[in-house]
């Protein structure tokens, strides 16, 4: 792994486009005012009560994830290049699992393994020949963003079921406004509080043709013990819609209704947050009680959409990411825009022989893992750890890919010491619409707190920032 790209310093000491300003303010605000200004948007962030649960954690059920006050900022032209390469990569995904649960032409032609397809957790045979409405699988897409140099960015994973995070993107920018004004005079910053809007004109736009003029949408969340219920409360409160758990809503002759005060209404559009499994207890697990009896059967009756569709998680697959350049060109005709991280997929004799030689320098992952979990970081691992992954490989190797230690890119952080450089990522909000694909400039900057870690995941101590992308 080689030296992080600065996202503001240059080599020779000078500052990169879009960081001059920024940079100035830094050099002439005393310490002691960034921290009291942390210290500000920290008890807003408790005031409103944007936490999250750490699974597992008994100390602390509840939790701020730790919120940076310098932005990250991303230019005019950089950020036009990330946003025609996303746009790429979500139409093909799309494609990608229209084709997978109807002709299978990328399986005929050899793009992708069957294997991969059909034993995948994520595959829904329930699916299979079954259209859904517009034709449109992944409506909200979340896609994870990292930078090694001045032109390099990198594609690190899809999240195509029901990604998280936009909320602390909203609550980002609403903080720093309040007490930034100043550096928003000095710069001519995006904006993303639109993001409401364009998400509720996407999900009214795929509405199922039986759907009125005026389509119901609603965001079914698992309750209140959800990790990220704070974010379903605030959307629904953002869209205008009703927040709904299962019991709220029924199916009677293969139409979704939600109860109301006023008796029953008719449900078009339901935004889940719910996985798959949960869903339907007839359909899939039969002791969920956080779904909705009936409701695969309005679905495969073109009554209802869900957003996103049931078996989208074959894009989330780490081992599937790997063949996406070839799915790419395969449903574009082009050349990826935007570039995977080198992958070895240890299910093939070479790369697991080349990943169990190599795993110090390697980062190692499960093919189903999230949220930083189940993975190695071979050069910040202990030699015990190492042996652990290595056990595992040997046992089941098709259930894990390695990729290169990449020394993402680095962005100003206040931490205790000052200001300091620390690794980023960034997470774009992609929608897909029967219209057409909106996205709003910027999306969730994650931060690894920790000097030297790599790992951003909020369960794993990494924070957020604010990104910034100029107009100009």
């Amino acid at each position: 792994m080689g030296a992080a790209f600065d996202e503001m310093s240059l080599e020779d000491g000078g500052i990169r486009d879009g960081y001059v300003s920024l940079k100035r303010w830094l050099d002439t605000m005393p310490a002691d005012h960034i921290a009291l200004r942390r210290s500000q948007a920290e008890l807003f962030f408790r005031r409103i009560g944007i936490t999250f649960a750490v699974y597992g954690d008994a100390e602390a059920t509840e939790r701020l994830i730790p919120f940076d006050i310098i932005p990250r900022v991303i230019t005019k032209p950089e950020w036009q290049r990330l946003e025609a390469g996303l746009v790429q990569r979500v139409n093909a995904l799309n494609a990608f699992l229209a084709d997978v649960y109807s002709r299978r032409e990328c399986l005929k032609a050899g793009i992708i393994p069957e294997d991969l397809i059909f034993r995948n957790a994520g595959f829904r045979p329930e699916m299979d020949g079954r259209p859904v409405p517009h034709g449109i699988y992944t409506h909200i897409a979340g896609i994870d963003i990292v930078r090694v140099d001045a032109e390099t960015f990198y594609v690190l994973e899809d999240n195509a079921r029901t990604p998280s995070g936009v909320s602390y993107m909203l609550e980002n920018r609403e903080v720093m406004m309040r007490l930034f004004p100043e550096l928003f005079a000095e710069h001519r910053v995006a904006p993303v509080e639109n993001y409401p809007d364009s998400l509720l004109a996407t999900l009214r736009s795929v509405a199922p043709p039986s759907a009125s003029g005026d389509p119901v949408c609603v965001l079914l969340t698992p309750g209140q013990y959800n990790s990220a219920f704070y974010e379903h409360s605030f959307l629904a409160d953002k869209l205008g819609i009703e927040l709904v758990e299962g019991s709220d809503l029924f199916v009677r002759d293969e139409v979704v209704y939600m109860r109301t005060t006023e008796g029953p209404k008719r449900v078009d559009v339901i935004y889940r947050r719910i996985d798959d499994d949960f869903l339907d207890p007839l359909a899939f697990r039969a002791d969920s009680v956080l779904g909705v009896p009936g409701l695969m059967s309005a679905y495969q009756a073109g009554n209802v959409t869900l957003a996103n569709a049931v078996g989208t998680g074959i894009a989330d697959d780490k081992a599937v990411y790997s063949y996406m350049p070839e799915i790419i060109k395969f449903f574009t005709g082009q050349e990826p825009i935007l570039k995977n991280v080198p992958t070895f997929r240890c299910r093939e004799r070479d790369s697991l022989a080349y990943v169990m030689e190599h795993l110090p320098e390697l980062v190692v992952k499960e093919v189903n893992g999230s949220g930083g979990y189940g993975m190695l970081v071979g050069p910040h691992a202990t030699r015990q750890q190492i042996e652990e992954f290595r056990r595992k490989l040997k046992s089941a190797p098709d259930g894990f890919i390695a990729q290169p230690t990449l020394a993402l890119s680095t962005c100003p952080t206040f931490v205790a010491s000052g200001v300091a450089p620390r690794h980023v990522d960034l997470r774009p909000f992609v929608l897909s619409g029967s219209d057409r694909v909106r996205i709003v400039p910027g999306g969730l900057t994650r931060v690894a707190l920790k000097e030297g870690s790599l790992v951003v995941n909020s369960s794993q101590g990494g924070g957020t920032k604010d990104t910034w992308v100029l107009d100009a």
